[in-house]
């Protein structure tokens, strides 16, 4: 029997009195933990379990949850409701407890458990306040439970503040190191128009540095946010040659080593839909990657065909990767060069087939070199 009447700003405020927890705690353990070895399986889970009665209250608890809570006794919990076992600062706001004050309208939490009781499976992120002005972040996941005929709710929750406070910091990072390059380009700028001509010289190579500075970072930041499905594109008409020849432009300017940079002169032109600015990301860690592999002396062309309504940008050096190499070319973090590299080749296939709808390969051949084509379609 539930108790009295209590009134609430959003979700029902109705407990279940201690006799209702317990033996529905039971009901969860003789149906669901003992007969199925459920219990073993969500105990070795990292993530915080919980199952909710119908009245959002705890009557089951796996071990990472008692461990995130500092409880030994799973009964210590039972009866309460997530916001109030995790201390959540409006929890005890009401007479309701969690999930019906005004604040409890926008949780994460408690919506996803409220659309769960509607049979719905739902994911979101919940950011719980504590006392002290400490604060939680978490991704949260509740999905339906019948167990004899009562309806339940299975609800996880995961620690994401690290990741949160990460890319809060990152993107500060990136917004204000743009900001100071931009303003130490546009002073070069300055000093080259106002400057004489053996000062210019040595302007313009600060000039070339700072645009370099600038592109790198903005090559990270948009690396970054496609990782994380944030990345927004900007569609255009684009001319391929004229992609391929600013990335031969802008690496012969870039690249002081003695290697040679041409434009196929087979190459012809097409018009097609692209973003250009994260096809010319793709396009420059190609580049990247054919004059990093490449000695003194040597040729790396770049080009473009149409093929079968498609549009190929390829990359050719002498070099050749061995057998290993190829087997791991994409994957991230490997580098031929140092633990600390090989973002390159991965962010061109993520770039390429997550964002720009298309596909790279490569061939490295003995006697042939080794080509990276990157291709689109044209409508």
């Amino acid at each position: 029997m539930n108790g009295p009447r209590l009134s609430t700003h959003f979700a029902p405020a109705e407990r279940s009195n201690p006799k209702e927890i317990e033996a529905q705690a039971r009901d969860v353990a003789r149906n669901i933990i003992t007969s199925s070895q459920v219990k073993m399986f969500l105990d070795a889970v990292p993530d915080g379990v919980m199952i909710l009665n119908g009245n959002r209250q705890i009557v089951f608890a796996n071990d990472a949850l008692l461990k995130s809570l500092h409880v030994e006794n799973a009964e210590t919990v039972f009866g309460l409701r997530p916001g109030e076992a995790l201390r959540c600062v409006h929890s005890s706001e009401s007479e309701g407890g969690c999930g019906t004050t005004e604040h409890c309208s926008t949780c994460g939490a408690v919506l996803a458990i409220l659309a769960a009781q509607k049979a719905e499976k739902t994911h979101a992120e919940c950011r719980i306040m504590l006392e002290g002005g400490h604060a939680l972040d978490f991704a949260v996941s509740a999905a339906p439970l019948m167990i004899e005929g009562e309806r339940y709710v299975v609800f996880a929750l995961m620690d994401i503040a690290h990741e949160k406070r990460r890319r809060v910091l990152e993107r500060t990072f990136f917004h204000d190191l743009l900001n100071t390059s931009t303003v130490l380009s546009g002073y070069t700028e300055m000093a080259r128009d106002r400057g004489l001509q053996k000062e210019n010289e040595i302007v313009s190579i600060i000039s070339a540095t700072v645009h370099r500075l600038i592109d790198e970072i903005q090559s990270q930041r948009d690396l970054l946010a496609a990782e994380s499905d944030e990345l927004e594109l900007n569609w255009k008409g684009v001319h391929s040659l004229e992609l391929v020849n600013q990335a031969a432009d802008t690496y012969r300017m870039y690249h002081s080593r003695d290697i040679t940079i041409v434009v196929d002169s087979q190459s012809n032109d097409q018009l097609f839909q692209s973003d250009p600015v994260l096809l010319g990301r793709v396009l420059g860690n190609m580049m990247k990657n054919a004059l990093e592999a490449s000695a003194k002396g040597d040729v790396v062309s770049i080009g473009c065909r149409t093929s079968g309504g498609q549009v190929e940008f390829y990359v050719h050096n002498r070099a050749v990767m061995p057998k290993e190499v190829q087997l791991q070319i994409f994957m991230r973090s490997f580098s031929t060069k140092s633990s600390e590299r090989g973002i390159g080749t991965y962010s061109m296939k993520l770039f390429t087939e997550r964002f720009l709808k298309g596909k790279i390969t490569f061939t490295s051949e003995e006697g042939k070199g080794t080509t990276f084509v990157a291709s689109f379609p044209i409508e």
